[in-house]
Order: C-alpha cells, then sequence, then structure tokens
C-alpha cells in the first residue's frame, strides 16, 4: 500500500502524521425509500421529460440514502495528497434501475455522479444510453453530489431531509475572504462518497439486492471523472486489495477540478491531470469532433499495457451536445420546484435562442458509439478483451488577424476527416455543422444542412444503391466493433428511405 500524508486540520492549527491507506469502508445504506403520489424520487420513472416503463423492459427502479464518514482532501502539486479534514459525516442518495431477475443481469453496473450545471440532478450519461444498458442487462447507478443537494430538498424536504454535506469546519475561512468564503456545503465530500458508493455497490448486499456484480464503471462528462481518477483512484481499493472502480469512460473529458470548496481552481492543462497515469484499469474517452480543438492537450498514445489500458475516441460529424443529453431531464413541473424555474421549453431546454433558430439536433451517433463503448469496456476490464483503435480526426492549423489556431479538417461534404466514422459521415446525405451562430450554448450545439436533391443523385442514383451503401457500412462497423448489432439496425431502419433534403 502506497503512504499518505494525513493532515488534521483545525480552526487554529494543524499537524502532519503518516498513514496508510485503509480499505474503502462500506457505508450505511437505508431503504429503498417508499414512493408514494406525492413522494417519490427526484427523477423518478414517470417524472423525466421522456418517461420510461421500466416494468415493461424488466427493469425496477429504487433509491437509497447513502450514509457515511468523508474526509476533505487537499491536492498537492506532486499529485499527493493531503487530509484537511477526516471523517466528517454526509448522507447523500443514490438511485438504482437495475433488472428485476438475477437472471437478466449482467454483472455490470454503471455509476453516475449526476451533472450539477442546471443546479439539480442531470443524468446525461444516462441519457444517451439507457436503451443499451437495459438491452444488455446492466445496471445504472446515479449519485447526488454536494452541488446539487440544495435542490433535493427544496423539491421534496421531507423525503431528503437527511440529506447533508455539511461543510466540517463551518467558522474556516478561504483564502482571500469575501466571496472565496465557504458555504454551508463541503463539495469535497463528493470524492470519497464516490468510492464508498462503489463499495456498497460490491458489498453484496444493500442497494443490488441479490444481484452479483461483476464489476462497476465510472462515467460522466467534464473534469470530475479525470479528478477523481487521478487524485482518488489509486487509493480507493476494497479489503481484498482491488480497485473500487473496475474501469471509467470519460465524455468531454475536460481540466481537473479542485479537491475542497477552499482551494483555487486548477489551472488549465494541469499536470495532475489527464491520461498519462497508468491507472491499472481500462479507460475509454469519447470525444466529439466539437469537443476535438479544446481537448487536444489530452490526446495521448492509446495502449493495451495491463496497467495501462487507453483508448481515445473521436467521433467526426457531431457535436458536443444533442437531444440525447437532455431526454432525461427532471419534469417540468419538478424542475420549478427543485430551483425554482425551467429554462425554455421540453423541445428547447434553454433561455437563449440561436440565430437563426435550430432545431435541438436528435442526429444519434454518439449514442451508437457510448453504447459499443461501454460494451468494449466491460469486456476490457473483465474479459481482457482489447476493443479496437481509431484514428483520431485530422487537426489543421488555421490563421487569421488574431493568430493561429487549431481545427478540425474537413472532408468534401464538409464533416470532420479521420476520427471514428458512424454510417452518418460514411455514407452522408448532409453536413453536419458541430456549432451554431448565437450567444451561449449555441456554441456547442450542432445543426445539419441537408444536400442538394441533384447531389444526393449524384451519390445514391436511386433508393437501392443507398440502402446497399447504408447495409455495408453499418455491418463493416459491426465487424470492426463500432456499432452494436442493435444499433446497427436501428441506423438501417432510420436510413433505409430515400434521402431528401429536409
Amino acid at each position: 500500500m502506497q503512504t499518505r500524508r494525513v493532515l488534521f486540520t483545525a480552526v487554529v492549527s494543524a499537524a502532519v502524521v503518516l498513514a496508510r491507506d485503509a480499505p474503502v469502508p462500506v457505508p450505511k445504506i437505508t431503504g429503498p425509500i417508499p414512493v408514494t403520489s406525492d413522494s417519490y424520487p427526484f427523477l423518478g420513472a414517470g417524472h423525466t421529460l421522456d418517461p420510461i416503463d421500466f416494468a415493461k423492459a424488466g427493469y425496477i427502479e429504487e433509491e437509497f440514502l447513502v450514509s457515511g464518514s468523508a474526509n476533505v482532501y487537499d491536492w498537492d502539486a506532486d499529485g499527493s495528497l493531503t487530509v484537511k479534514a477526516e471523517k466528517a459525516p454526509y448522507t447523500t442518495r443514490i438511485l438504482v434501475r437495475r433488472p428485476a431477475q438475477a437472471s437478466r443481469f449482467s454483472g455490470n453496473v454503471v455509476v453516475e455522479p449526476f451533472m450539477p450545471p442546471r443546479r439539480y440532478d442531470w443524468p446525461i450519461m444516462w441519457g444517451y444510453v439507457y436503451q443499451s444498458l437495459m438491452e444488455h442487462g446492466d445496471a445504472w447507478v446515479g449519485v447526488t453530489i454536494p452541488a446539487t443537494s440544495g435542490a433535493l430538498k427544496k423539491f421534496n424536504a421531507a423525503r431528503y431531509s437527511t440529506v447533508s454535506f455539511a461543510t466540517p469546519v463551518p467558522t474556516a475561512v478561504c483564502p482571500g475572504g469575501g466571496k472565496n468564503d465557504p458555504p454551508d456545503i463541503e463539495d469535497g465530500f463528493r470524492f470519497d462518497a464516490l468510492s464508498q458508493v462503489g463499495a456498497a455497490l460490491k458489498s453484496g448486499s444493500g442497494p443490488m439486492g441479490n444481484l452479483k456484480v461483476e464489476g462497476i464503471y465510472m462515467t460522466t462528462q467534464g473534469g470530475d471523472l479525470l479528478t477523481y481518477m487521478n487524485a482518488m483512484h489509486s487509493h480507493a481499493k476494497l479489503s481484498n486489495g482491488k480497485f473500487v472502480y473496475d474501469g471509467y469512460l470519460s465524455r468531454n473529458p475536460g481540466n481537473i477540478q479542485r479537491l475542497n470548496q477552499c482551494a483555487p481552481a486548477p489551472p488549465a492543462n494541469d499536470p495532475r491531470g489527464g491520461f498519462h497515469r497508468k491507472f491499472g484499469v481500462p479507460v475509454i474517452a469519447v470525444v466529439a469532433q466539437g469537443e476535438v480543438p479544446a481537448t487536444l492537450s489530452l490526446r495521448r498514445d492509446d495502449s493495451d499495457d495491463p496497467a495501462d489500458r487507453f483508448r481515445l475516441y473521436e467521433v467526426a460529424g457531431v457535436s458536443h451536445i444533442d437531444k440525447a443529453a437532455y431526454s432525461q431531464f427532471p419534469a417540468v413541473a419538478d424542475q420549478i420546484a427543485a430551483v425554482g424555474a425551467a429554462q425554455g421549453t421540453v423541445d428547447w431546454p434553454f433561455s437563449i435562442t440561436c440565430q437563426p433558430p435550430i432545431p435541438l439536433t436528435d442526429q444519434p451517433a454518439l449514442t451508437y458509439v457510448y453504447d459499443a463503448a461501454f460494451q468494449h469496456l466491460f469486456q476490457w476490464a473483465r474479459n481482457g478483451v482489447a476493443p479496437p483503435r481509431a484514428a483520431r480526426i485530422e487537426i489543421k492549423e488555421e490563421t487569421s488577424g488574431t493568430g493561429t489556431k487549431p481545427t478540425v479538417a474537413l472532408d468534401e461534404y464538409g464533416n470532420g476527416l479521420g476520427g471514428l466514422r458512424t454510417p452518418y459521415v460514411e455514407v452522408p446525405v448532409a453536413t453536419y455543422f458541430v456549432t451554431s451562430p448565437g450567444p451561449g450554448t449555441c456554441g456547442e450545439l450542432g445543426h445539419k444542412t441537408a444536400f442538394e436533391r441533384s447531389r444526393i443523385a449524384g451519390l445514391y442514383p436511386d433508393a437501392n444503391a443507398y440502402r446497399s451503401k447504408v447495409t455495408q457500412a453499418t455491418d463493416r462497423l459491426v465487424r470492426e466493433g463500432w456499432l452494436t448489432d442493435s444499433d446497427a439496425r436501428k441506423i438501417q431502419s432510420e436510413l433505409s428511405a430515400v434521402p431528401a433534403p429536409q
């Protein structure tokens, strides 16, 4: 076991001692929490923008409270951890979706810390992959983090009365004072909480009932995942010496985040982040074409080294975000109950309008890539089956009056060159723009421009020619491991009609 410095913090004085990593403790699990007509889980079945019939799919949904003791950490420049506050109590909630019958369970559990940008729990990855996870018998667990805990309590004060991430040193003053004073919650609790949730899922009892868990895998968007991987993963082990988490899937990897509420924000390209460490478990990073220029510093070579298993998939023709990401938003009434307002409408969940107005794109290429990537991650971790490697998206230097910057090179159809290529760019009928003009989020939203009929006719003389190319492309991508069989059938059905400008 590795050693780490432990700092016992008091308001006036502090002392440093050496300690060894202890196994991650199994927290207290309370639940499942009863569901009634007027008390149901936030994001619960039937209470999202696109409700899911779990019973029809052979799944059950249960909510639990998870209570334990967490440390608050500082992260030194050399990557070592110090404990700023030790064994402070916390309670979070988890939402568990799993097969109702043990015979249907694959053994795989995906753990997703909810996204906080809207101030309430946002299951962004679940929105992309829930259909595939349920088709394969996989389980999913969403975890509330401190930043969204207040919304839960506002949504239903009685149901979530015990949820707490209270700061252990409420009188402490953050460096700089003023606006940097600590809030009532300690955001740094989320890291130990995620480790303990993982330990509970593998404990053989509690949230997973009688299901035998073979592996758990964390996923989310942005820097929190990389922060956990680089700061916490090597310390988060069970009593048998194995890692709590058996693999990671990173969506749009970003810069690492601070480990506690008073720490300064890490600088861009902080050397403590990235994918350069040997994590000892497989890691797959998926980057949309629209995200590539901002994530070039995180590029690295793929590896099959057992201690450094890594794949990077850069997906051509897709923007940062699309309709799937918002499909499992809470119902509008629940959004208002949780944070006092709801942005936009069900079809356009934003308070801004792009210029010109565009629909929220529903092109599912990113969903299909995630579906295949998760199945590869499970096989890599459990059976040692290495996934395929993809070329990187091609980059060129673009010079303007403000200087030179890297941009994505485009093919003759206006879609990105290279990268992981789905039938939407292999058998194109449109140019897929990965950004749109307008304020705020518009820069992250894509839109498409369908080809003129004459161009389509030149590419595909008739309907049979088009269908043949779609079928050939999807069959090849299935053989190469880029599409699941189920998703290939969906694409062939979707693209089977003669394409026409829209």
